[in-house]
């Protein structure tokens, strides 16, 4: 319809004009952190993929064996026929992993928190988050009708200034908040978190996403802490540090229960791959028996920050921040033309203003090519 190109060229055109129009670029990636991308060989600080599990030889032997005895799909929601019996090998790893009674494998990481907010709260509650919480805990908070407010970024008094104000106001009160801030590399404050959450019986959830295989000896960010605390619901991701796809939840044995009886997202998706699921399973048996391996992210990310005197990574992700989007754009561009694919993270995915480089570190970048970065950050990029 013609309405409908020219609404939709509109919209296309002032993103151009802000520079956040956004675009796929085809990238191959191999192992030791290398990527072909518009026929260029970079060495790539933009993936995920920690541990370079996906790119490990037994998880992709795995693969190879779960096809040829299960095939290709599951064919199913896996309360039809796609509860594989791989899945409950998955869960009780994830629950082990976590410390929790049970848990529960959705299909990625976003569906998981699309589905396990409004399962738990509905219109009479009061959903808590913090302002830089990853889009798909906002997207599984609004289709719980419940109420939201934020708080500031890791701001424990402004939280216990909306608790105290609010909690009477409301039937139940989730606080959730990413464990590992997926744009800023910063932790949240899980202990007083959960402190706080006890005094104001309110229920804290949080997506671990990137923190889960690469902190807290691969136990994820609540373990990086001096002591675990209480987290009733324990969410994240398999397709980061795992090295595979597919989200979780850990919980208690109610509360998974319920989940897998509520969830829409469960409910209504076709199940994963068992090949998937098999991958997820040789990788978490790796991070469990490699804590050395675990904290290399860690390590080589300290060791950046370390050379450009910036702040300590207390995660594999660290950003620098410039502000503008063409700035930022500008800069991924001469780190590319050195040779290194780093992104350029742009509004809405990060506020106004705030536009950055963002580098994420694995255990499969040496050490040469690290400092070789920094310098070339530090003379191309930090100078200006």
């Amino acid at each position: 319809m013609k309405s409908l190109d020219k609404h939709v060229q509109l919209k296309l055109s002032t993103l151009e004009s802000k520079k956040l129009l956004r675009k796929l670029t085809e990238t191959n990636r191999s192992t030791s952190g290398i990527t072909i991308r518009d026929n260029k060989k970079l060495i790539s600080f933009a993936c995920n993929d920690y541990l370079g599990l996906s790119q490990n030889p037994d998880v992709i032997r795995a693969i190879k064996e779960t096809s040829n005895k299960y095939g290709a799909g599951a064919g199913a929601s896996r309360l039809v026929t796609g509860n594989n019996v791989l899945y409950k090998k998955l869960e009780n790893q994830l629950a082990d992993l976590k410390g929790t009674e049970r848990a529960c494998v959705f299909g990625s990481g976003y569906l998981a928190n699309l589905g396990i907010i409004p399962s738990l709260v509905g219109p009479k509650d009061l959903i808590v988050t913090d302002q830089l919480s990853h889009a798909c805990i906002f997207a599984g908070a609004d289709l719980a009708e419940s109420k939201i407010l934020t708080f500031q970024h890791n701001d424990i008094n402004n939280l216990e200034g909306i608790l105290k104000r609010e909690r009477s106001l409301h039937q139940h009160v989730m606080v959730v908040t990413d464990g590992v801030f997926s744009m800023d590399g910063d932790l949240a404050p899980i202990p007083e978190l959960s402190k706080l959450c006890k005094k104001y019986d309110a229920w804290l959830m949080t997506d671990d996403a990137h923190g889960i295989g690469v902190l807290g000896n691969g136990r994820g960010s609540n373990f990086a802490f001096e002591s675990a605390s209480e987290i009733p619901l324990q969410m994240g991701t398999l397709s980061k540090a795992v090295g595979s796809y597919g989200g979780y939840l850990c919980a208690s044995k109610s509360v998974i229960e319920l989940i897998k009886t509520r969830a829409r997202t469960l409910i209504y998706s076709t199940a994963l791959p068992p090949a998937i699921i098999s991958a997820s399973i040789s990788a978490l048996n790796i991070i469990k028996t490699n804590p050395e391996l675990t904290k290399i992210p860690l390590k080589n990310a300290q060791f950046f920050t370390s050379i450009l005197k910036l702040d300590k990574a207390v995660s594999p992700i660290v950003p620098i921040i410039l502000g503008d989007p063409e700035r930022a754009m500008n800069a991924s561009k001469i780190l590319e033309n050195k040779g290194y694919l780093v992104t350029a993270i742009r509004p809405p995915t990060v506020p106004e203003g705030t536009a950055r480089l963002r580098f994420a570190f694995s255990s499969e970048h040496k050490i040469d090519d690290i400092e070789n970065l920094a310098k070339i950050v530090k003379k191309n990029i930090l100078c200006n």
